[in-house]
């Protein structure tokens, strides 16, 4: 992992930290506005159960529940550095597992990665080239490398962004950022 990112990594942490846990709440909700035009029409929709200070899922989570659209949730797999997915039939089930991630602890109801074509993803910064930023272990990337036709939607805070990211060949670009202010369609350039 390059020094670069890793001082990205850092800056935009220190940046989002800075949110207090009402500007969160507020800008997390306005992201899941934003978020429900672009999943019209999902049966399945894959979301990062959050934790705190990240974009707050748990609204979103519940609006794609109480809209008949199945969720699909990431459990981190240390031992092989990968994902598996399980259906989150109820929120209460989550408990704070790996990196304090919440996952479905002893709920797990397995499902397989073809079910899924649209995941939204954690960011840490992103630019409006559709370069990310995760917390830098990888599992994003090898897992969206593994099913590249899933619509790959990353959430941030807009104070997030940063003007360019060095991406590198394993580094797996998203279709679209969604931030409080709206939709970012990626640019090439």
């Amino acid at each position: 992992m390059s020094s670069g990112k890793e001082e990205m990594r850092k800056r935009a942490k220190e940046v989002r930290s800075r949110l207090s846990p009402g500007e969160v709440a507020e800008l997390s909700a306005r992201i899941g506005f934003h978020l429900r035009r672009l999943i019209d029409g999902e049966s399945v929709v894959m979301v990062y159960a959050s934790k705190p200070g990240e974009v707050d899922t748990s609204g979103l989570i519940s609006w794609l529940l109480s809209q008949g659209i199945r969720v699909v949730v990431p459990i981190i797999e240390q031992e092989t550095r990968s994902l598996r997915l399980s259906y989150l039939e109820d929120p209460c089930v989550l408990r704070p597992s790996t990196f304090l991630v919440p996952e479905p602890v002893g709920r797990e109801i397995p499902v397989d990665a073809s079910a899924v074509s649209l995941v939204i993803i954690p960011l840490i910064a992103f630019d409006r080239q559709g370069h990310r930023l995760g917390y830098g272990a990888g599992y994003y990337d090898r897992f969206l490398s593994r099913h590249p036709r899933m619509r790959k939607i990353g959430v941030a805070f807009s104070c997030q962004e940063i003007p360019r990211i060095p991406a590198d060949e394993n580094d797996v670009s998203l279709d679209i950022i969604v931030t409080e202010t709206g939709i970012v369609s990626p640019q090439e350039q």
